[in-house]
C-alpha cells in the first residue's frame, strides 16, 4: 500500500463500488501468464489466506470505507511493504481494514491506539511466522525416500497443518490474554498498569563473541536455541515472564522479588550442569518500569543491564532496592548480623524460633556505573 495524494490511478477513480467488491481475480505481482498459476508460492499463498488476490490498495480502502492514507499506516504496521497498486489483497484484507476502522470510529480504540494493535500484532506474528518456516517447516520438508522434493512435500504439508497451527494460536493468545488481563486487574490503581513496580533481570552467556568465531553457524544456531529455550522454560515455569531473547541474552520479569531471585539462581545452576553451555551471569533490579507493547523500559532495566555487565561469571548480581525488597517480603534477612544472632538465641534456648529465609545477600564494593552514578550491588546466593 501507498499513502499518496489520491491512492488511486484515473481507472481506479472511476470505480464504483460494485465494481470495487466484484474486480476479477488478477494476476499477483511476478506472475505475468497463465503458466505460471501452479507455482508453489502462489499456491501456497492461496492455500494460507483462503482468498485470490483481487484488490488493489485503493480498492481495498474504498471497500472498507477507510481512507488510503490510514489504510496504508495500518499495512506498514503489520510490517509489509508498499506495494503500489497492484491486485494484491483479497477479502480479508478488506475485511482486517474494516475491522480496525470499525473499532475506532466506535471510540473503542483511538486513531493510534489501533495502529499499535496493528504494530504489535505483526511484529509478534512476525516472527512466530519466521520461527515456523525456518526450524519447523524445513525440517519436516527435508527430501524424503519417496523421491518427491521439498517443493512437492511443502504443498500436502501445510494443508494438513494449517487449521491446527491456526486453532493452537488462537489458543495460546486466549491463555496469554487471560493472563495479562488477571495482572492488570491486580494492579493497585490505573498508574500502576502503565508504571508498574516489577523485579527486572538479564541473563548473560560469557565469552559468547569468542564462540561466534569458534563454532560452525550451525553449532551457534543450536546453542543459542538451547539457551534460549532452557531460559523460557524456567521462566515460565517459576512464575516469571520472557520479554524478549536477544541472541546470547534474555530479558525477565517477575511481579515479586522472590519469584525473580528464584529464577536468576535457577539459571545459573542450570547452565552449570550443562557441559555444552558458556558460563552464565545475571543482573536484576527492582523499580518502576514503562510497559509499552510487551516490552519494558526505564532506569530499573538499564541498572539491571548494567548489573550483568560487571556480574562475575556464574553469578547473580542484585541492586540495592531488590535486596530491600527481599528483606520486606522475608524472603532474605535485612542484616545478616541479626540472623545469624537470631539463630545463636534460638540455639542457647532464650530466643524465639528464628525465620526461615530463603535467600542470603552479601554486599559488594560501590562502584561507578556508567549513566547510572554510583551502585551499590548485592550479590545473590541461597541460603544453606
Amino acid at each position: 500500500m501507498t499513502a499518496d495524494d489520491s491512492g488511486a490511478t484515473p481507472r481506479d477513480k472511476d470505480t464504483d463500488d460494485d465494481a470495487v467488491r466484484d474486480v476479477p481475480a488478477g494476476d499477483p505481482p511476478g506472475v505475468g501468464d497463465e503458466s505460471d498459476e501452479n507455482n508453489i508460492a502462489v499456491r501456497l499463498e492461496q492455500l494460507i489466506l483462503g482468498a485470490d488476490r483481487r484488490y488493489t490498495p485503493f480498492q481495498a480502502a474504498r471497500g472498507a470505507g477507510v481512507s488510503m492514507d490510514l489504510a496504508a499506516r495500518f499495512w506498514r504496521a503489520m510490517g509489509f511493504a508498499d506495494i503500489g497498486q497492484v491486485k494484491a489483497l483479497t477479502e480479508a484484507d478488506v475485511l482486517a481494514l474494516r475491522r480496525l476502522a470499525g473499532l475506532v470510529e466506535a471510540g473503542l480504540l483511538s486513531e493510534a491506539m489501533a495502529i499499535q494493535v496493528a504494530r504489535s500484532t505483526g511484529q509478534t506474528t512476525a516472527r512466530l511466522a519466521d520461527w515456523q518456516i525456518d526450524s519447523f517447516l524445513e525440517g519436516l520438508t527435508e527430501p524424503q525416500d519417496s523421491g518427491l522434493t521439498r517443493t512437492e512435500i511443502t504443498y500436502p504439508l501445510v494443508e494438513l497443518l494449517l487449521p491446527e497451527l491456526e486453532e493452537f494460536l488462537v489458543y495460546v493468545w486466549r491463555r496469554q490474554l487471560a493472563a495479562a488481563t488477571g495482572r492488570v486487574v491486580r494492579a493497585q490503581d490505573d498508574a500502576e498498569m502503565v508504571d508498574r513496580r516489577l523485579a527486572v533481570g538479564f541473563a548473560d552467556l560469557v565469552g559468547f563473541t569468542r564462540l561466534t568465531r569458534r563454532l560452525e553457524e550451525e553449532e551457534l544456531g543450536e546453542l543459542v536455541e538451547a539457551f534460549e529455550t532452557t531460559c523460557s522454560d524456567l521462566v515460565a515455569a517459576h512464575g516469571g515472564r520472557l520479554i524478549k531473547t536477544l541472541g546470547d541474552e534474555v530479558l525477565f520479569a517477575a511481579d515479586d522479588a522472590g519469584i525473580a531471585a528464584e529464577i536468576g539462581l535457577r539459571l545459573i545452576e542450570t547452565m552449570a550442569h550443562d557441559e555444552t553451555m558458556p558460563e552464565l551471569r545475571v543482573g536484576i533490579a527492582f523499580g518502576t518500569v514503562t510497559t509499552r507493547m510487551g516490552d519494558v523500559f526505564g532506569t530499573t532495566v538499564n541498572l539491571a543491564s548494567r548489573l550483568t555487565s560487571i556480574a562475575p561469571k556464574d553469578t547473580v548480581l542484585v541492586d540495592q532496592a531488590f535486596a530491600e525488597e527481599l528483606g520486606r517480603i522475608g524472603d532474605a534477612p535485612v542484616s545478616e548480623a541479626d540472623a545469624a544472632a537470631a539463630e545463636k538465641a534460638a540455639e542457647e534456648g532464650t530466643g524465639a524460633p528464628p525465620p526461615t529465609y530463603r535467600f542470603a545477600l552479601q554486599p559488594m564494593w560501590q562502584r561507578p556505573v556508567r549513566g547510572l552514578g554510583v551502585v551499590e550491588p548485592w550479590l545473590l546466593s541461597r541460603r544453606d
